[in-house]
């Protein structure tokens, strides 16, 4: 559960700049919220940062969100369904 963790804990830190609620692991409706912010860190734009990334920067950050998202469908299986690469 660390990367899963961490990845909510840095999601957390960027609302908190602008005074909104963070993501709670244990709110269905958040994790769902979280599956979807996965699904979309994992798009080649993103990924990649528009191709700002070397491949190593890119694989290490695929490596985590993947990760992340193994923890969260391990968590919750239903999170599996906003998920494209885990479907």
């Amino acid at each position: 559960m660390k990367n899963l963790a961490k990845y909510v804990e840095q999601k957390n830190a960027w609302v908190a700049i602008f005074g909104k609620p963070g993501l709670d692991l244990n709110n269905a409706a958040d994790r769902r919220r979280i599956a979807q912010s996965i699904d979309s860190d994992l798009s080649p734009e993103h990924l990649t940062c528009d191709g700002e990334l070397s491949a190593s920067q890119v694989n290490a950050r695929y490596r985590a969100l993947t990760a992340a998202a193994r923890e969260l469908i391990a968590l919750d299986p239903s999170t599996a369904q906003y998920m494209y690469e885990f479907n």
